[in-house]
């Protein structure tokens, strides 16, 4: 079977985050000896104009680029491998899971020269408005911090930290004007054109915002923020993954191809053994508590020599929680992985999933 000197014809969504990942994907695969071609493609999950956890279509942001693999139209689609349902179509394999970047949260504040903000969660104001589109992160801010408001917000992660800088922004460029004066003092203008200049592309958008809501904080996943490297006055703080438990699969990307398609190609030029050991135990426990993308729950898996460290927090709709730990040995990881959702299910924890979802 041919592995090298391929020529492959990738697709991914058109956000910036996206078509960054998918370029890691292209970088690896032609350092093997490919010739790489990628295509954008508009997912439903890109289309609609509703939080996707009240979309409440698992799979929204990968099922057209996969069918469009599937009927031979391209090679292979590059995921954010926490969208990816657990039951992948027979016709698919997750051919390629490159090493996996950050798990974590963060929480993001502004850090603008002349407004007031805050480090990390114990440091926002009483009743803060924290924004997320996760239930997840909503149902563990609220477990930390019960004051906080949890306001929706919509879009890719550069468009959501617009949203948070937007007001804060536009009170400083407020205060630098009326700094002037009514005599509309030229020194002071001449201030505010520098600052202005000095503005980013994303802090200009934000400056021509119209606000509809304030943010004090974001909670987001790290990766995406490594990846994207946005050029904004934000203080990003790692919230500790014993207790803000990250999606599964978080940070992790996931190739999928043909069963008949360059399935070996792309997984000797991508595939990251523990990374593919880590998610495979993520995603087992996601489909036996019967969860899928939009689910609120938490699991995380991390590979330490001989075994694998599992960690799973799932958060019922009234705050009620199970949540456990547990050391799974490399060589039955799967099966392992299966035994301690099974343990997690008589506990009651996909009794909270279906509570969770039921109160959407």
């Amino acid at each position: 079977m041919q592995t090298r000197g391929q020529e492959l014809h990738l697709l991914t969504r058109p956000s910036a985050l996206a078509r960054t990942q998918a370029a890691s994907v292209r970088s690896a695969l032609e350092a093997a000896g490919h010739s790489v071609t990628v295509e954008t493609v508009e997912s439903d999950g890109d289309r609609v104009d509703e939080l996707i956890d009240e979309f409440g279509q698992t799979g929204a942001f990968v099922r057209e680029l996969d069918e469009r693999v599937i009927a031979g139209e391209a090679d292979a689609a590059v995921h954010s491998l926490k969208d990816v349902p657990t039951d992948v179509p027979e016709e698919l394999v997750i051919a390629g899971v490159p090493e996996r970047g950050p798990a974590g949260d963060v929480l993001v504040t502004t850090a603008i020269e002349g407004v007031d903000g805050a480090a990390g969660l114990e440091d926002l104001p009483e009743h803060a408005t924290v924004g997320t589109g996760s239930r997840r992160r909503r149902a563990q801010v609220l477990a930390a911090r019960e004051d906080c408001a949890i306001a929706p917000i919509r879009g890719n992660v550069d468009t959501r930290v617009e949203k948070l800088i937007a007001g804060p922004l536009q009170d400083r460029r407020a205060e630098i004007r009326a700094a002037a004066g009514d005599d509309g003092d030229e020194t002071s203008g001449e201030d505010l054109d520098a600052w202005l200049e000095s503005r980013s592309p994303l802090e200009r958008d934000a400056l021509d915002r119209d606000l509809d809501r304030r943010y004090g904080a974001l909670v987001l996943a790290r990766a995406g923020l490594d990846r994207l490297t946005l050029a904004a006055p934000i203080t990003v703080t790692d919230l500790p993954t014993e207790s803000f438990v990250p999606a599964p699969c978080q940070g992790a990307l996931g190739v999928s191809a043909r069963e008949d398609g360059p399935v070996a190609a792309i997984n000797d030029a991508v595939d990251h053994a523990p990374t593919r050991v880590a998610t495979t135990v993520e995603r087992t426990v996601l489909a036996a508590l019967g969860g899928g993308c939009i689910t609120p729950i938490g699991v995380h898996a991390t590979l330490r020599g001989e075994v694998v460290q599992a960690r799973v927090r799932v958060i019922g709709p009234d705050g009620e929680e199970v949540a456990a730990a547990r050391d799974l040995p490399v060589a039955s990881h799967a099966d392992a992985a299966r035994s301690f959702a099974s343990d997690l299910v008589e506990r009651g924890a996909s009794d909270l999933v279906e509570a969770s979802e039921g109160a959407s």
